[in-house]
């Protein structure tokens, strides 16, 4: 994971300061672009453990369009926590006697999560709190509520016709932005075809990285993707591409910033798919135990807290 890692200390040495919505303050450079080769190793970080069952878990969570993360509390996945959270606590004019990141407000989050698991998903605390609307994977599936899906209509194309060059999933919708509790990230996708080598690559672009939290996180879940849509389209998963529009470092993740570079890395491990997929519906199906990761060896986690 040197690629990452280079990214890393090309923000720390080479930074614009800035404001962000969050108020946390940020460290950037814009435009940064890293390539993964998928042949050999799966890109996980090791130089902090990083936690793949939670977004393997994600990832199907994605596929399957669910926009309520009950899906995730289920199976003890917090990814996705905070911000209906601080959602139900700005609605709710909470905000302030819960301050952002207070022992208090970990206490009601804890207490928030625990209703949601004993909850039936359909139930109007759930679907009203823990709903995320119209985000990311919503747009993959079912694109501005019109039937349009992206994820099917790609694997058509990867089969049908793979010199397309607009084999392309898109989640940013201008007309349901403002419809969603967080707007998208890693905004659109592009597979591409070696028909040549019967090689398929995939590439990210992500307007907004939170380089040391999230980007870890998008490139192990997108090159998962990767391997995932190439078992269905019989294809060998090859080369996956990351460009970062604004590459960032919040202020208060420094300290954990500088830790995770002073760490030698180790060889990268394996991820191998147990279970035979041929379709989009087999690949809704899958739970973390269809999932083997190999040989990951790491360094310990290092805690920082998410910039809401």
């Amino acid at each position: 994971m040197k690629q990452y890692l280079d990214l890393l200390r090309e923000i720390k040495d080479n930074w614009i300061g800035k404001d962000d919505r969050t108020g946390t303050w940020v460290r950037w450079v814009f435009w940064m672009q890293a390539k993964y080769n998928l042949a050999d190793w799966f890109p996980l970080v090791t130089t902090k453990k990083t936690f793949l069952r939670g977004i393997v878990v994600e990832l199907i969570w994605l596929l399957k369009w669910e926009t309520n993360i009950k899906y995730l509390v289920d199976r003890n996945v917090k990814i996705w926590d905070e911000w209906p959270f601080q959602n139900y606590l700005d609605s709710n004019n909470l905000s302030e006697k819960y301050p952002k990141y207070t022992d208090e407000w970990f206490e009601q989050k804890d207490i928030f999560i625990q209703t949601i698991r004993e909850s039936e998903k359909d139930s109007d605390f759930v679907q009203q709190w823990w709903d995320l609307w119209p985000v990311y994977w919503k747009q993959w599936r079912n694109f501005n509520d019109q039937s349009v899906d992206q994820i099917a209509n790609a694997i058509e194309q990867i089969k049908t016709n793979p010199t397309n060059r607009r084999i392309i999933v898109s989640a940013w919708n201008p007309v349901q932005i403002e419809d969603m509790l967080l707007p998208p990230c890693h905004s659109f996708f592009q597979f591409n075809v070696d028909t040549t080598n019967n090689k398929l690559n995939l590439q990210l672009y992500q307007r907004s990285a939170d380089m040391f939290l999230w980007v870890p996180f998008n490139i192990a879940s997108y090159a998962t993707l990767l391997l995932l849509i190439s078992k269905i389209t019989g294809l060998e998963a090859w080369t996956f591409t990351h460009t970062l529009w604004d590459a960032h470092i919040y202020n208060n993740h420094i300290d954990q910033v500088n830790e995770q570079l002073s760490r030698e890395e180790f060889p990268l491990p394996e991820l191998k798919i147990l279970k035979d997929v041929k379709s989009l519906e087999d690949l809704e199906s899958l739970e973390w135990d269809d999932f083997e990761l190999c040989n990951y060896q790491c360094h310990d986690r290092i805690a920082a807290p998410v910039a809401v």
